[in-house]
């Protein structure tokens, strides 16, 4: 039906007006419904993220949680809690010389305050809930930091708008390596360099696609690229705002990167240098450019204020090539060797690890826009360059994981099929739960094994706290026991975890060694060691012939003292005993 305008020839519909109103009046709710439909998506997809990443990262809980007590996991994660201890005990406090280590000379260690204090900061905030509010806090500290982690990864690939965002997520949540860096009771600093360096390179990334979409627009402007293709996200920047852009992913990169450098002078300092070196080689204006000034600025700053808390320069006794050294590294697993043929790299990252190479040829070889390859080309210098250090040393691991995280989106863009790509990813996932499998469902043997390292730890800390005393009083121990007893006796010991303790874990080796009584009571005078511990005598005679490069001695004293406590020398009084150890007190000399 249609009706005549009085003033006009034209028919118009009858019920034109009123479709035209009943339009208008639905938009705000169409508007209105699909911004709450897409708000209920982001709590659906942060809530399976938050669960999978605390899940995978807590599932040692038992192992922890030992007969209402906190037990961390390794002996590094002991001697921080020793140096948050004293930072809670004297808030100001900064740790640069552990007296409780390599005793007396002491160490200086490479640790740093920041991830001190942060540890220090969860204990306040668990204090209502908890009597003992800095174990709990050491115990949390990693998965707390992994979450963040998780949440800044998804917050940070819907602005990219990656169209594979979850392979990342999904791997940074399972990945068994970045699961053990960040996982319940281990209060290590790597933790923490593992989500500033997520956001450094994430910033760093933004930013390199943010100041390409400007130079893009500009063209585009000046009508220079009438044949190229339309970017689809360059009008969903307003022009106005990239600079804001540009500054602030500047300043969250410069930030990022100078508190890593600040907590460790390693992995990060050496990461930095791989960026920057590869975007000056790739554009050296860029890398001075007016918008980056003041977070250079910024990242001076802080690397100045570092060096002035810390009043130290960074140790690099880790490349040292001592034999000591050398020997005792091979004990060490973050200090192995990582062959290229060893399947752990499949356990890490999955059988889309074998075709990284390809994909990253198919990105240079099939992406129309060049510039996405120049954006890009940082992450995979980075993934190139972590591959081969984690092969040198099983520490960088972590990162280089990490990295291929981050790049896995960039390598599967050219791929349009996502049915193809995500049913790849799905199947190429089986070795990392094959291992989870046989974490959360373990054999009887690795139950027992289990059970038996629960209890040895129980009961040491028990042995330990009969050393509790407002004197000195030193001991000597195993090296990797040192930093356990430190912690629950309150007492220095010889030896310690680190290799600034080197010296000290060699006189340990050679007093459990030793065939002859008076060089053994010598160590102990040089030392001023009041008790001794005696472990299972097997390992620790063949660790410390392994860390000497001697043959073993056929009546070692850590045998005698471990086997036959009647026949220890007449300088050493067995005190207590349980079954993980014995405790023998130091005869003084009259």
């Amino acid at each position: 039906m249609t009706r005549e305008h009085p003033t006009s020839n034209v028919q118009r519909p009858i019920f034109q007006g009123h479709t035209s109103k009943f339009r208008i009046a639905n938009c705000p709710s169409r508007i209105w419904v699909g911004g709450v439909i897409r708000g209920i998506l982001c709590i659906i997809e942060i809530a399976l993220l938050s669960v999978l990443i605390l899940a995978t990262r807590c599932a040692n809980y038992q192992d922890v949680f030992v007969a209402g007590n906190v037990y961390f996991v390794d002996a590094d994660c002991y001697a921080r809690m020793t140096r948050v201890r004293m930072c809670a005990q004297k808030p100001g406090l900064i740790v640069r010389h552990h007296t409780f280590e390599n005793f007396p000379q002491g160490t200086a260690p490479h640790t740093t305050a920041p991830f001190d204090y942060l540890i220090v900061g969860l204990s306040f905030l668990l204090k209502p809930f908890t009597l003992h509010p800095l174990d709990f806090a050491g115990a949390f500290i990693s998965p707390m930091l992994a979450l963040f982690g998780g949440w800044f990864l998804w917050w940070w690939s819907r602005r990219m708008k990656f169209r594979y965002r979850w392979a990342t997520q999904i791997l940074y949540a399972i990945s068994p390596i970045l699961v053990q860096g960040t996982e319940l009771g281990r209060p290590d600093h790597q933790s923490l360099l593992i989500v500033l360096i997520t956001v450094a390179i994430c910033a760093e990334w933004s930013f390199q696609d943010v100041q390409a979409r400007r130079v893009a627009k500009s063209l585009d402007l000046g009508g220079k690229l009438e044949t190229a293709a339309p970017c689809p996200r360059i009008d969903a920047i307003g022009e106005s705002s990239m600079p804001w852009r540009l500054r602030a992913w500047g300043f969250t990169s410069a930030v990022a990167w100078a508190l890593a450098i600040w907590v460790s002078a390693y992995e990060p300092l050496v990461l930095f240098l791989i960026v920057t070196g590869t975007t000056f080689f790739v554009d050296r204006r860029a890398l001075f450019a007016r918008d980056r000034r003041a977070g250079w600025i910024l990242f001076a700053a802080i690397i100045a204020i570092a060096v002035l808390i810390e009043q130290r320069v960074p140790s690099f006794a880790i490349f040292q090539s001592n034999a000591a050294f050398k020997n005792w590294a091979r004990a060490i697993g973050e200090l192995a060797h990582v062959s290229p043929a060893n399947p752990v790299w499949l356990r890490w990252c999955g059988y889309l690890l074998l075709a990284a190479p390809l994909l990253i040829w198919m990105n240079f070889r099939t992406r129309k826009d060049a510039a996405h390859g120049v954006r890009a080309l940082p992450i995979y210098v980075l993934l190139v360059a972590t591959y081969l250090l984690t092969i040198w040393q099983a520490r960088w691991g972590y990162f280089f994981v990490l990295i291929f995280a981050l790049a896995l989106p960039a390598l599967l863009e050219p791929i349009k099929s996502r049915v193809a790509v995500w049913i790849a990813f799905l199947l190429s996932m089986f070795p990392i739960l094959r291992d989870w499998d046989e974490t959360l469902w373990p054999s009887d043997v690795q139950s027992a094994r289990r059970v038996e390292q629960r209890n040895e730890s129980v009961q040491l800390r028990d042995l330990a706290l009969n050393l509790r005393s407002s004197d000195v009083r030193p001991f000597l121990a195993p090296w990797w026991l040192s930093p356990s007893i430190v912690y629950w006796s309150g007492q220095p010991g010889v030896a310690g975890s680190s290799h600034e303790s080197l010296s000290g874990i060699e006189d340990t080796a050679r007093f459990f060694l030793s065939e002859d009584v008076h060089k053994a009571r010598e160590i102990l005078e040089n030392h001023r060691v009041t008790w001794v511990f005696a472990y299972d005598s097997e390992r620790v005679a063949q660790n410390s012939a392994a860390i000497l490069n001697k043959a073993l001695p056929l009546r070692p004293l850590c045998r005698v003292l471990d086997r036959t406590p009647t026949q220890a020398p007449r300088f050493l009084i067995f005190t207590a005993q349980n079954a993980a150890c014995k405790l023998y007190r130091v005869a003084v000399e009259r």
